[in-house]
């Protein structure tokens, strides 16, 4: 019987390893076609880019064209100074909206996760209550413009965003993965709370902040909604608004109302909203492998803990 049973086992482990083969296979086929279907959007969106308007029109989107052309980028980098002058205000807001954001609301966190912080419950409901209701837009449009003078201000396209209930409670939530023990060592040793918040919270808050900072850098570079609202002067344009007016600026409609005589197969009307993509989306996508090892452990642990 032992010998039976020795001679078995043997078998059962080759089933086993052919088995759990089988299924990574699967698995690695399924996260293929997955991670295809996810790129081929992308690539489209490049290949479109390059596409004739007449071809478009006629034939769609294609991932290989019959004629490439640069047309659409020739007509977006017709002014470079003014594409330049967008990328400095979405890069300063997107930079400084981020690192102040993330210092407001990881001090606000680590706040209200201090159990001697006798009102944290009052301002963590506060925090909340910010979630169900908003003053609107036009009691907003008054305070920006009228009382804080943010008209034509970049201030007003970073002020928005700069904090977010949300993530206030992700960072809170994560601080309760730091063990009390570290603060009261801490303590002992003759450390103040900023001390404390700087030197044991910041470091060990990595996953966190790069989840957090990472919301808040894509949030302030797709900005274009409070420009339009706030923003009179050229030169102060975000990337995005700018090019929304410059597709804005393709219409043919527009272009023949304001006395100009084209052919309509020559303006690159649908290959400029491509090349408006690429030039939106690459340069932030970039960004990403830099926190990727962080996000889903800050999303993680923000969402289970507390």
């Amino acid at each position: 019987m032992k010998k039976a049973r020795k001679e078995n086992r043997p078998a059962t482990n080759i089933k086993m390893g052919k088995s759990n083969r089988t299924f990574s296979i699967i698995c690695y086929i399924v996260i293929g076609l997955f991670a295809v279907a996810c790129l081929f959007p992308f690539v489209l969106m490049i290949t479109s880019s390059f596409m004739t308007e007449n071809e478009i029109v006629s034939e769609g989107y294609k991932l290989f064209p019959k004629e490439w052309t640069a047309s659409a980028y020739v007509y977006l980098l017709d002014n470079p100074k003014k594409l330049l002058d967008a990328y400095k205000t979405t890069i300063i807001i997107t930079v400084v909206g981020t690192i102040l954001g993330l210092v407001i609301m990881s001090m606000a966190g680590y706040v209200l996760n201090r159990k001697d912080f006798k009102y944290r419950g009052f301002f963590s409901f506060m925090i909340y209550f910010t979630t169900l209701f908003s003053g609107g837009l036009v009691p907003t449009y008054i305070l920006y413009v009228r009382y804080l003078n943010l008209r034509d201000n970049i201030w007003a396209m970073i002020l928005p965003g700069l904090v977010s209930a949300w993530s206030i409670f992700l960072m809170r939530n994560f601080m309760k993965s730091i063990p009390d023990e570290l603060y009261e060592s801490a303590t002992m040793d003759g450390a103040g709370a900023f001390t404390i918040y700087l030197r044991i919270f910041m470091p060990l808050a990595i996953p966190s902040l790069a989840t957090v900072g990472l919301f808040l850098a894509l949030g302030y570079w797709n900005e274009w909604y409070n420009a339009s609202l706030y923003i009179d002067t050229a030169s102060k344009y975000p990337l995005q608004y700018y090019l929304q007016k410059m597709i804005n600026q393709t219409s043919i409609e527009a272009l023949t109302n304001m006395g100009h005589v084209i052919d309509a197969g020559l303006v690159p009307t649908q290959s400029v909203k491509m090349a408006t993509a690429v030039l939106t989306t690459g340069p932030i996508i970039l960004l990403y492998p830099f926190v990727q090892k962080y996000f889903v452990s800050g999303l993680t642990v923000g969402s289970v803990k507390g």
